[in-house]
């Protein structure tokens, strides 16, 4: 079935056309790697590794040209045809500065750190399926460098080891600012991880494997962005904090760290952790497009023109990097629309919004795949009525989280409602009454009393008196 045709029977059926989606790992085929030998493996190694590079030299030249552009501003126009080789430019510009490290540095850590982080950013997209099958060399061999049965989880295990680099390079620096650096990018992908995968599990539960090759299998007839479009949101907000971009580039805060974490860092140490970031986005976003976006498939629509002749061979590449690059648009368009948020705002997003949302919506796929499995019985109207009940929990839940807040926040302004009587002279300064509010009658003002003089008779502090001890008889 194409994907066109599923768009439409969704659209005239609703979910329940998913019902007949099969959940064993075994009813999608896996990447076919029989015919690699080892040296057309290195080759399409060394492939991988050099796209990576020049989507990184273009995707420099893309963000300053677009920011540019939003601000009113040209951007970089000056070293080759409209300023695509700027990039070239500034890294040689970087190797010819002076590389300094501080006195009070660890040194291993110090160079170990930018190292791990630009090195391990490539690990991640071993496993990313850039196409279908082609011939390569006289072999037929698919357009991927690996796969495992647990293909998602190593890059989720790649992305904590290399939040290492992070937590390295702040603690070695042996400074202040690039150590608050470090603790906030540790809070930052521990935080963020668990909600991450999170969202990747309704996926595992809609395609029944954890394989690359065989989730995008699994959406030749529907991609995952639709019945599953909660996961993408939840996965997507997940991706920014994870890559550390505005507006959760929190382990740099300029504005309140200097630089963060790299901040002590000068020459290619420094570029190596931008190296790191920007494959790091196109790690995150080849995810995000073999996850949700059927991976290398052609969109709806292509795939059904001549019996799928686009959806074959090489066109596969063209596709998946189409895909790819509108997620980094969308790097770029946040950068130059959002500020930078608070960190205990992001926080609060992380562990009060994404992680407690993303367990129910796990529970409610959860349901769906029963009923749609035949769990709850084979009745006619067993999916309809599950999707009925998780709705009404969830909108229920929702409903009651909205009077708990509402409900905070009027005691929170409670709280802060000024009086609706004001003494004027409480503070010692005379103060005027805000709009609504009545003047109490102030109190008398207190002078400063004199020495009492006290006796057997009683006391007085008034001089014009007379002295209650003086004697009055003649």
């Amino acid at each position: 079935m194409s994907a066109l045709a599923a768009v439409g029977e969704f659209a005239a059926h609703g979910p329940s056309v998913l019902a007949a989606a099969p959940v064993s790992m075994t009813d999608y085929p896996v990447a076919d790697f029989s015919d690699t030998p080892w040296w057309l493996a290195l080759i399409k190694t060394v492939g991988v590794f050099v796209y990576l590079l020049l989507s990184v030299l273009i995707v420099i030249w893309f963000e300053r040209r677009v920011i540019g552009r939003m601000q009113q501003r040209p951007g970089p126009n000056r070293f080759g045809p409209i300023g695509i080789l700027q990039t070239l430019a500034d890294g040689l510009k970087l190797m010819m500065k002076e590389d300094v490290i501080p006195k009070a540095a660890d040194k291993v850590m110090f160079v170990l750190a930018p190292l791990m982080v630009g090195s391990l950013a490539f690990v991640s997209f071993a496993i990313i399926p850039l196409g279908g099958t082609v011939e390569m060399f006289g072999h037929t061999t698919p357009l991927q460098l690996t796969d495992t049965p647990v293909s998602v989880l190593l890059v989720l295990a790649v992305a904590g080891v290399g939040a290492y680099g992070f937590v390295l390079a702040g603690w070695s620096s042996g400074s202040t600012y690039p150590l608050l650096g470090g603790l906030r990018s540790t809070a930052q992908v521990i935080s963020y991880e668990i909600a991450m995968g999170l969202s990747l599990v309704a996926v595992f539960l809609y395609s029944g494997s954890m394989s690359t090759s065989q989730i995008v299998a699994a959406q030749d007839g529907l991609w995952y962005i639709i019945p599953l479009f909660f996961s993408f949101v939840v996965y997507v907000i997940t991706m920014v904090g994870e890559t550390n971009r505005l507006p959760f580039d929190l382990a740099e805060g300029e504005g309140e760290l200097g630089g963060g974490f790299h901040t002590e860092y000068s020459s290619m140490k420094f570029g190596m952790f931008f190296l790191g970031e920007y494959i790091n986005m196109f790690t995150v976003s080849a995810l995000a497009t073999t996850l949700f976006l059927g991976g290398w498939q052609a969109p709806p629509g292509i795939a059904a023109i001549n019996d799928g002749m686009f959806n074959e061979g090489w066109w596969g590449l063209l596709w998946f990097t189409i895909k790819m690059w509108l997620f980094i648009f969308f790097y770029v368009w946040l950068r130059g629309s959002l500020p930078r948020v608070r960190y205990d705002q992001f926080m609060k997003l992380g562990w009060k919004v994404l992680i407690p949302a993303s367990l129910v919506w796990v529970v409610a796929v959860m349901m769906i795949r029963a009923a749609q499995v035949g769990y709850f019985g084979d009745g006619r109207y067993v999916l309809p009525i599950t999707l009925a009940a998780v709705g009404v929990v969830v909108i229920g839940g929702l409903l009651l989280l909205d009077k708990r807040s509402s409900d905070a926040r009027e005691a929170k302004l409670a709280a802060r409602k000024p009086p609706a009587e004001v003494d004027p002279f409480a503070g010692g300064f005379p103060v005027p009454p805000l709009p609504g509010q009545k003047l109490v009658e102030p109190r008398r003002a207190v002078t400063r009393a004199e020495p009492v003089t006290v006796s057997a008779g009683g006391a007085t502090g008034d001089p014009t008196e007379p002295d209650s001890t003086e004697d009055t008889r003649g």
